[in-house]
């Protein structure tokens, strides 16, 4: 039996253009964007800095950046410019690494130059629509209590779709169970594993180069040598494929972790992953150290403090990106970023494999677009999505899903959710027209 709480009011503590819920890659994006286009803005991040997976979640790797314009260049150029980038990689190598610490400031810096307004340590955990079918307030919790923020427009950048899914969208999660037959119907829900990401330090970057050096090497190449030594050391890494980047000469990011079968919108099976996670990297540093040179001095600085969430809901837009788009690589007139990055889908299940699941279609997926539809939430007014919470089907998303992508999806929610707010219109009535230009003319 429930137990049911007494009625109280909740304070509406602001009221203001736009507010975004989620101040990740796609959610400093669009507080950004939606900044310079005019709209007072608000940005609320359950964490106590900016990045999601980029810093709390200490990714270290930024994919599918080279082809997006704009906000996505400009915080490259951010990072670069304070010393924060990895020059261990051609600029031409397909991703970017970064030093965690020093993108919490760049994104920190970059959002106060344009006047957004940030509240860390706060947590979206209700919402409410209007008789309008409008969404009217995302209602949060912190140390300041229960809070009620509203807004003429809202962007969800959660990464789960959470501000959406409590204010009554539809969504999907994982894989689909039709068509596939029983091994389908048998997978039907599975979502891609968790990774815990941590940092190192404490081994020589020419001793240990095999494990991490690509320069005209295939990509698996440090991999499987790198997996060799924990065989070594008579241990199994979760994750088949283990990576490390080299982020400075004495510092380096290592994604040698899996965690199967927990759900991304589960608070006890994300703190039971997380513990998990944690556990391993130990036992896995400790393991090589135990081993002697070159891993003699080994020693992780930090594990992050949120494990890395591949998916969670895919919430129910005005459009929903396929893997008909993949293969067909369409394009829309409402574009608004190039796709270029794959299928990507790291086993949902460990009894098919510990590393990247095989293609599922023979045909060669092409660079597609994302229509600025798939951003525009169907199930009520006032709504954007960006980031990996957007409208796609389980396929797509695997390739859409990268954090260059996610940076360019947050560029165009946020003028778009500005637009509507500053003429008193719903995003879907802005027309694309008005749009283009300004995500266009964003660098500055």
């Amino acid at each position: 039996m429930p137990y049911q709480e007494k009625s109280r009011e909740t304070p509406i503590i602001e009221e203001t253009d736009v507010i975004v819920c989620g101040g990740g890659p796609a959610g400093v994006a669009a507080s950004i964007a939606s900044a310079r286009t005019g709209a007072k803005t608000r940005l609320i991040e359950t964490h106590g800095q900016l990045g999601g997976v980029w810093t709390t979640g200490m990714l270290s790797w930024i994919l599918d950046s080279k082809n997006k314009p704009g906000l996505m260049g400009e915080i490259i150029q951010r990072i670069e410019g304070m010393g924060g980038r990895s020059q261990a990689y051609p600029k031409n190598s397909g991703g970017v690494g970064y030093d965690v610490e020093v993108m919490k400031l760049a994104l920190e810096e970059m959002c106060f130059e344009e006047g957004v307004e940030i509240r860390l340590h706060t947590r979206v955990v209700a919402a409410a629509r209007s008789e309008e079918n409008r969404i009217a307030f995302a209602i949060t919790e912190s140390k300041s209590g229960r809070e009620a923020w509203q807004a003429k427009c809202f962007i969800d950048c959660t990464g789960d779709g959470d501000l959406a899914a409590q204010v009554g969208c539809g969504f999907d999660i994982g894989r689909p169970a039709e068509g596939a037959g029983s091994e389908g119907r048998q997978r039907a829900g599975e979502t891609q594993p968790f990774s815990l990401m941590c940092l190192i330090a404490g081994i020589d970057a020419e001793a240990t180069s095999e494990y991490h050096d690509r320069t005209d090497r295939p990509w698996h190449v440090p991999k499987e040598a790198l997996m060799a030594e924990f065989r070594r050391a008579g241990l199994e890494s979760s994750y088949g494929k283990p990576t490390i980047f080299k982020i400075h000469k004495n510092l380096f990011a290592w994604m040698i972790n899996h965690e199967y079968g927990f759900s991304g919108v589960d608070a006890q099976q994300i703190t039971d992953a997380t513990i998990r996670a944690r556990s391993e990297l130990h036992r896995l540093i400790s393991g090589l150290r135990s081993l002697g040179e070159p891993w003699s001095d080994i020693r992780i600085v930090a594990t992050g403090a949120q494990i890395g969430v591949r998916e969670g809901r895919r919430i129910h837009g005005r459009y929903t990106v396929t893997l008909v788009d993949m293969l067909e690589g369409r394009r829309h007139e409402d574009a608004i970023c190039e796709v270029t990055f794959g299928i990507d889908v790291h086993s949902t299940n460990k009894s098919h494999g510990t590393g990247i699941e095989g293609k599922p279609v023979k045909k060669k997926t092409q660079p597609y677009d994302i229509p600025l539809r798939a951003l525009i939430a169907s199930g009520v007014d006032g709504l954007l999505m960006a980031g990996r919470c957007i409208s796609g089907d389980f396929l797509a998303h695997s390739s859409y899903r990268v954090t260059g992508n996610a940076v360019a999806m947050g560029q165009a929610a946020g003028v778009t959710a500005a637009l509507a707010a500053l003429s008193n219109r719903l995003p879907h009535q802005v027309g694309f027209q008005e749009v283009l230009p300004l995500i266009s003319s964003l660098s500055v």
